[in-house]
């Protein structure tokens, strides 16, 4: 990817080559945060047999991280805005790093998910303000392209991260899949450190203060629906009714505490902002979709086409592979067509991919599945960089940080979402208490349903798209 020599905002000038090595050290905190996320569940059963522990217990190695991330991200991202991205984002790689050796060496399990609960922080740190850095290191009208690249590594991690994880527990040890991470985390923390400028001085009287109480409420807010969403595997019973009721709670709590905050830590106001507030809710709805491709994919290949588990996870590994190859072409797409066009460009062929998966019969095979997956993840590329690029372009400096952790909560939201409402359709349309005894034609029927109803969730978010654009054209 070429950044031409041009002025960056009002934060400073930037030259090519150090726009270049900033990125690279931003692409690697991306690469890292999303491989910590994919690389730990192929290891589970083997973890399982190590430590001697149930299925329940080891689950929450995955858990850990993706709370932690879940539930800190806006926290994060507006501590960035107050002391400092550069030295925020360096101490998240190096907990990350120190995280990732302390899960390696790691004795038992339970000190195991506390060491992923903090390499989930510092994951957190990673995710919030790479994208944070681009607004004040990128010209505007490259924007689109730094965005598709950091959504290619996004992908690229994700996609590497089973893989490689089946690789090194076969060649060397579980351990390994944590240890890789040291030389990894320090070529970021490198590469981070010579590139990205010094946060500039700030007065402390001038420095706004932290809603730490806002923060504490966000985190156990967000943490109870996680846990709604996620405890159970795809059953509902009285406690997750209880945590979403928690949650509940916990918003209109929240909402009544920013509204009085001298320094809150998410400005209600902001949510005026059509861009914003549209491009938080299309983000949600789209990711909720994606995961369905995920929780149903696997089962529709296995139990209605067939296939064994090696060409599953190579079937799976396409959409993948995908969102990777055309990240940096879909910026430039946005960058010369205009974000928020290729933001309803993406979500229409999202729509077309899914309702395209609700009418394949089985006996299409592998091709007839994979063809409208490739039209689903095509679109996703191109919503994910046009949506996050139209966002985050003229966001002021102080509050980057803050409004890239909504947008990376957003989409984790809509993943753990997508986990339990899309696998609850599937499962219901497939009238199968157990879906993996179901008929292979009530797994194909139980498909077709669910890829309705995304495609449904995405027309909605194409209304939502339209009524935004036409609002922000009126104002």
């Amino acid at each position: 990817m070429t950044i031409d020599n041009q002025k960056t905002d009002a934060e400073g000038a930037t030259s090519a080559p150090s726009v270049r090595w900033v990125l690279a050290g931003l692409s690697l905190s991306m690469l890292l945060s999303s491989l910590g996320t994919s690389i730990a569940n192929v290891a589970l059963p083997t973890l399982a047999q190590a430590f001697n522990a149930s299925f329940q217990d080891v689950q929450w190695i995955v858990l850990a991280y993706l709370l932690a991330i879940t539930t800190l991200i806006v926290s994060v991202g507006r501590l960035g805005d107050i002391v400092g991205r550069r030295r925020l984002l360096l101490a998240g790689i190096l907990l990350f790093t120190v995280a990732s050796v302390l899960c390696g060496i790691a004795p038992n399990v339970w000190l195991l998910i506390a060491a992923r609960a903090l390499q989930g922080l510092g994951a957190a740190a990673m995710m919030a303000l790479t994208m944070a850095f681009v607004g004040g290191t990128v010209p505007k009208e490259k924007t689109g392209s730094a965005m598709g690249l950091l959504g290619a590594m996004s992908a690229i991690g994700t996609a590497l991260g089973p893989s490689l994880g089946g690789v090194l527990i076969a060649t060397l040890d579980w351990r390994a899949i944590f240890l890789v991470n040291l030389p990894l985390g320090l070529a970021a923390f490198v590469l981070a450190w010579r590139a990205l400028r010094a946060d500039g001085a700030r007065a402390a009287a001038d420095r706004p203060g932290f809603d730490v109480l806002g923060t504490l409420l966000l985190a156990l807010t967000l943490g109870a629906y996680a846990l709604a969403m996620t405890l159970g595997r795809g059953h509902f019973g009285s406690l997750n009714g209880a945590l979403l009721l928690v949650a509940a709670l916990g918003v209109v709590v929240f909402v009544a505490v920013e509204r009085r905050a001298a320094s809150p830590l998410v400005r209600l106001t902001m949510f005026a902002d059509v861009r914003l507030s549209a491009g938080l809710a299309m983000s949600v709805l789209v990711s909720t979709v994606l995961m369905g491709t995920l929780v149903v994919g696997p089962f529709y290949l296995a139990h209605a086409l067939g296939l064994n588990a090696a060409v599953v996870g190579m079937v799976l590994s396409v959409g993948p592979l995908v969102v990777a190859l055309t990240g940096v072409p879909a910026g430039r797409i946005a960058d010369r067509f205009g974000a928020q066009r290729m933001t309803v460009a993406g979500l229409v062929a999202i729509a077309a991919g899914c309702f395209m998966l609700s009418a394949i019969p089985a006996t299409s095979g592998i091709p007839g599945y994979l063809a409208p997956i490739v039209v689903v993840t095509l679109g996703y590329a191109l919503f994910q960089t046009a949506n996050n690029t139209s966002v985050m372009a003229d966001v002021p400096a102080d509050r980057r940080g803050v409004i890239s952790g909504l947008l990376n909560l957003s989409r984790n939201l809509g993943l753990v979402t997508g986990a339990s409402v899309m696998g609850a359709v599937f499962a219901f349309a497939a009238a199968a208490r157990d879906i993996t005894t179901a008929a292979p034609q009530a797994v194909a029927g139980g498909m077709r349903i669910t890829f309705a109803v995304a495609g449904v969730l995405i027309v909605a978010a194409l209304a939502i798209a339209m009524a935004g654009q036409t609002r922000a054209a009126r104002g």
